[in-house]
């Protein structure tokens, strides 16, 4: 058993981590059906937007620290840190909206596997924090890296050296999560904010979404040029037909467009 379900919903991938009799903690053979799940969404041009969640009641609990001592089972360390992550697709650059619906759960490598998501929408009762840090277990899937972006250099390394739970709340306080559900209704928020997304014009909210990605690695002005470069072409490819219906009444007051 692979222990990911991949579904497409219309334009949305659904992708299922399934091995809640370990709170899906994740062994070699289920990264790399991980992986596989999102190369398969990435290459697909009908899917918009995907959904990363658990079974079982938890996202993840990270890698299976008992699978160490089976070869087979072990996750893959590269002591290069190629493109094969640990937890699978955490180094994959994904060029398409990723949102994690966090219940129960979300530690270590699993924490790792939410940073990786543009968005997370976390349940009330949902658990998020470096556990890795009681058993000697770096984060080699991105964790110290994503999380000083999402939240700040203070607040990541409250969570890196002390590997403290953080609640919910906690957590969409300090912007490591961008919605709180009721238990067990984080997917369902999470797959309605996914179809909101894959309503949009695509170009333009996928040239955005690149240009807010990359221009970390760019000075200032190099940042500004690229955002206007491959911006204004997207005026007319795709905002000329938007202000067109915005001047019909479309989308007055805040409200959504629903002509599109």
């Amino acid at each position: 058993m692979s222990h990911v379900v991949f579904e497409a919903q219309g334009p949305v991938a659904l992708i299922t981590l399934d091995r809640p009799e370990r709170r899906n903690a994740v062994h070699r053979p289920m990264a790399d059906a991980l992986r596989e799940a999102f190369v398969r969404f990435e290459a697909d041009e009908a899917l918009r937007v995907a959904v990363l969640h658990g079974a079982g009641g938890h996202f993840c609990a990270g890698a299976d620290l008992t699978a160490v001592a089976d070869p087979l089972l072990r996750n893959e360390l590269d002591p290069e840190g190629g493109p094969r992550a640990p937890m699978g697709p955490t180094r994959m650059p994904l060029a398409k909206p990723l949102i994690a619906a966090i219940e129960g759960y979300a530690v270590a490598g699993g924490l790792e596997l939410a940073l990786l998501a543009d968005l997370r929408v976390a349940a009330k009762d949902a658990q998020l924090g470096v556990f890795c840090r009681r058993w000697g277990v770096p984060l080699i899937d991105g964790g110290t890296v994503r999380l000083p972006r999402i939240v700040g250099m203070g607040r990541a390394l409250d969570l890196i050296l002390t590997g403290r739970a953080v609640d919910a709340a906690e957590a969409l306080a300090m912007g490591l999560v961008n919605r709180i559900a009721p238990p067990g209704q984080a997917l369902a928020a999470a797959l309605v904010l996914a179809r909101q997304i894959a309503a949009f014009p695509q170009q333009c909210m996928l040239t955005d979404r690149a240009s807010a990605h990359v221009q970390w690695d760019l000075p200032l002005a190099e940042a500004l040029r690229r955002e206007g470069h491959m911006g204004v072409p997207l005026v007319a490819a795709e905002g000329a037909a938007g202000a067109a219906r915005f001047s019909q009444g479309a989308g007055r007051h805040g409200q959504a467009d629903e002509t599109r």
